[in-house]
């Protein structure tokens, strides 16, 4: 009897794939559900990016494999917008390894720092593939608490509790996601001292410091001696609406760098020569404009109609959080965060995040996409109404 790797067992298939085959049946059967649970945008990237992925397609000589480590074209204007943006000098020969989006990198970056029994860093609530994926490699999972009274940032007393002695890689993500959670110089501060200490290696998933933030856009690769015990990534899904492209980038020293690529050449063939060079007119444009009406204008009025669906909710919110998703806490009266969403879906025929999927600190939690026009966001707000005002 033919059996699936142990590793099949011990993880589930993800939330959100599971979740929308039961969404596409409600549609099937004519629910029209109306989802605001998934962070993909739904616009489009700028008209020059469009174009310059229309101009190479159309060239011959573009279609065969293309470099593991990246055009220098988009190396160079990934390690321009760095210097633009963050204030942060790379040599793109060396320091920037481009991505097929950061869950790619992710896997790679525990292939190339972590043995099977050695322990990661994974941030409670955080993202589930910093979990999934470390256990389908063979690493111990090391659960490190976000709270909502400490503004979602670590809790460095506790760190310097653990017995740090197996942990190899700690990941973190700011702007956090799903809570909202800014950055913070200081916690970057802490982070590059606590990883110098303890020999650990700090990831710091950076998407979202365009999403709804009018302030300073802050890298860990901003504080001094970063490069040394420190890696970023970045990703073009989100600022630049351009999720099913899969182009990420991935920071670092040299060194960090080229154990890395040893593991992605091995893995993958390179991204379509197209994409890499759209990606690069896309980096290298004056957006200003571009990214202040796509990235808080537009996220700006949906924020608005989500604040609605909280408050209609009685869920409570900071209001200061960024990004593009909204975190709130559930009523006391509910028992489990999924009475809230299950009703909310079966019901107003909306689906939203239970914030359970990120770990047990989310458990009362729910999250909102701002990943939707603003008029199915408003026929959503009075679908909830009905069933909840």
């Amino acid at each position: 009897m033919i059996k699936p790797a142990t590793r099949v067992t011990e993880i589930q298939e993800y939330y959100f794939s599971r979740k929308l085959k039961e969404v596409a049946r409600l549609n099937a059967e004519g629910q029209d559900i109306i989802s605001l649970a998934i962070g993909s945008p739904d616009m489009s990237p700028s008209e020059q990016t469009i174009e310059k992925l229309c101009e190479v397609a159309r060239q011959p000589s573009a279609h065969g494999y293309q470099p593991t480590i990246g055009t220098p074209e988009l190396r160079e204007a990934m390690a321009d917008f760095y210097s633009r943006w963050y204030g942060v000098d790379l040599n793109p020969a060396s320091e920037i390894q481009p991505l097929i989006g950061s869950k790619e990198g992710i896997l790679h970056v525990t292939l190339a720092f972590v043995n099977p029994g050695e322990e990661v860093l994974v941030p409670n609530p955080g993202y589930p593939t910093y979990t999934s994926l470390s256990t389908i490699l063979g690493a111990r999972v090391k659960n490190y608490n976000l709270c909502e009274e400490s503004g979602w940032q670590p809790d460095f007393e506790e760190l310097e509790r653990m017995d740090l002695s197996r942990v190899k890689l700690m990941w973190v993500n700011y702007p956090n996601m799903p809570t909202g959670g800014n950055a913070r110089r200081e916690t970057y501060e802490h982070l590059v001292d606590f990883a110098q200490r303890h020999h650990i290696v700090v990831v710091n998933d950076n998407p979202y410091s365009f999403i709804l933030n009018e302030g300073e856009k802050l890298s860990i690769m901003q504080v001094p001696g970063a490069k040394d015990c420190c890696i970023e990534f970045n990703s073009m899904s989100k600022s630049f609406n351009m999720p099913g492209w899969r182009v990420g980038m991935c920071i670092s020293n040299p060194t960090f760098i080229s154990w890395i690529l040893k593991i992605k050449s091995n893995i993958d063939s390179g991204t379509f020569r197209g994409i890499q060079l759209a990606a690069a007119e896309a980096l290298k444009e004056n957006t200003s404009e571009w990214h202040r009406e796509y990235n808080i204008d537009i996220y700006r009025r949906r924020r608005m109609v989500a604040e609605k669906i909280m408050e209609t909710l009685k869920c409570t919110f900071d209001p200061q959080q960024v990004g593009m998703f909204l975190w709130g806490k559930i009523p006391e009266n509910y028992a489990e965060v999924e009475e809230l969403t299950e009703k909310v879906l079966h019901e107003a025929h909306v689906f939203i995040t239970p914030g359970f999927i990120f770990g047990s600190n989310g458990k009362r939690y729910i999250r909102i996409s701002l990943c939707a026009k603003e008029e199915k966001m408003e026929e959503a707000l009075n679908r909830i109404k009905k069933v909840f005002g």
